[in-house]
C-alpha cells in the first residue's frame, strides 16, 4: 500500500507542470484529479468509479482555470 501511495505521489508531481495551454492543462488536471480520486474512492465508501468521476472532473476544472497567460514580447515578435 506504501509503495502505490509513493508510486502515485510521484507521477502525479511529474505530470503536474505539464501542458502551456487550456486544454492541454485541463487533460493532465482531470488525469490526475481521477487518478486521485479513484484512489481515494477506493479508500472510503465512495467507490473507485464515482471517485475518479469526481476527481478528474474537479482536476480538469483546476488545471483550466490555472492556465497561465501568454507573454508577447513585442522587440522578439513571439509569444512566450
Amino acid at each position: 500500500m506504501i509503495k502505490n501511495i509513493v508510486a502515485l505521489s510521484l507521477a502525479a508531481v511529474l505530470a503536474s507542470a505539464c501542458g502551456d495551454t487550456w486544454g492541454q492543462r485541463a487533460v493532465t488536471g482531470g488525469a490526475i484529479g481521477a487518478g486521485s480520486g479513484a484512489l481515494i474512492g477506493g479508500a472510503t465508501d465512495v467507490g473507485v468509479l464515482p471517485g475518479a468521476l469526481i476527481g478528474g472532473a474537479v482536476g480538469a476544472g483546476v488545471g483550466a482555470a490555472t492556465t497561465p497567460k501568454r507573454r508577447y514580447y513585442r522587440d522578439r515578435g513571439y509569444y512566450y
